[in-house]
């Protein structure tokens, strides 16, 4: 009886005996004691968590938690955690990583591990740049961006994160930006509760190789009228005076001020995350103005172990084998002598 029992750990549980080695001023710091506080909220033991990195600045992120983790190598997290879980389905497996990481060399398994839809949690750092090798481009840096690969400007158009996901058929898509602790604190306690890859993007500002790169939406001045934070089953209203909120024109969204124009609270869309059909999503997900962040979208389906689970008892039913011998002497064998 005893074994079910949870202890009821505080954040302080979750820091580790290592120094924290980040730059100054970078909301990874903010990443990490979001995850540290969120932890004690999801009635977990210590033992079942596990943090899994590849490679960045984003990736020493399993040295500053106190639970198991594995820093592994550059982009191929997804496919570590894919085998963490699959070998020990009771673990809350989160997938700690950067725009450079997943959606460059580690590209291939990112959209796959949505695709297969594996229990597992990935947190995206994405700061448009490489940070850790010193301030190349990355692959969500910007067209015309000035880097250290780049110094005349980049000419390659840049992944958004969001339409990726949803591209290969994520079911929990979240984002928010690095400076929102307390929402941040909440999505990842969402996340763990989600069955199903969830994908949260923060948007990290790099303060020494790419600084202010998300500025314009998340200085704490703006941040109120530059974005919407959603919430399903609420409307899409937004701004410091609460009056400005979305509706459907044609195919497309577009911002209204309530009380303009014969506009009322009951013409503003709801948000409705667990919708199946993503179309909402992907227009939340492209809007420029405002930007949306909180879970855009979060339905729930058949995992990957589910699907394998149920697939391996139908074998089962209907198998003539009912133990290895059984295949070995079937028939057809033959000798090497």
């Amino acid at each position: 009886m005893e074994d079910t029992i949870v202890k009821k750990y505080t954040f302080k549980d979750f820091q580790s005996d290592q120094e924290v080695r980040w730059c100054p001023g970078c909301d990874d710091y903010v990443i990490l004691r979001s995850m540290q506080k969120a932890l004690p909220e999801m009635g977990l033991k210590k033992e079942d968590i596990v943090f899994i990195s590849g490679i960045g600045c984003s990736s020493r992120f399993p040295y500053y938690i106190d639970s198991y983790g594995i820093h592994g190598i550059h982009g191929r997290a997804a496919a570590i955690s894919s085998g963490v879980k699959l070998a020990n389905p009771d673990l809350s497996v989160w997938m700690i990583t950067g725009d450079g990481d997943s959606l460059a060399i580690g590209g291939n398994h990112f959209i796959h591990v949505l695709r297969r839809n594996i229990d597992i949690n990935i947190v995206l750092f994405n700061n448009e740049i490489y940070g850790l090798t010193k301030g190349q481009f990355s692959p969500t840096s910007l067209i015309g961006q000035k880097t250290k690969s780049s110094p005349y400007g980049n000419t390659q158009p840049p992944f958004q994160p969001g339409e990726l996901a949803l591209g290969a058929n994520a079911r929990f898509f979240a984002r928010l930006g690095g400076n929102r602790p307390k929402q941040m604190t909440e999505l990842f306690v969402e996340a763990q509760k989600f069955k199903g890859t969830s994908l949260i993007e923060i948007l990290q500002n790099c303060v020494i190789f790419n600084e202010g790169c998300f500025t314009k939406y998340t200085d704490k001045d703006v941040r109120e009228d530059q974005q919407i934070f959603l919430e399903h089953g609420k409307p899409m209203i937004f701004g410091k005076n609460r009056d400005k909120g979305l509706v459907l024109n044609g195919l497309k969204l577009k911002t209204v001020t309530i009380g303009e124009n014969g506009v009322s609270e009951d013409d503003i869309l709801v948000h409705d995350a667990k919708c199946e059909d993503s179309v909402l999503h992907h227009m939340l997900v492209k809007l420029e103005y405002p930007m949306a962040t909180g879970i855009i979208r979060s339905f729930e389906e058949l995992t990957f172990e589910e699907r394998e689970q149920h697939l391996t008892e139908e074998v089962k039913k209907h198998s003539r084998f009912s133990k290895v011998d059984d295949l070995f002497f079937s028939g057809e064998t033959y000798e090497v002598e």
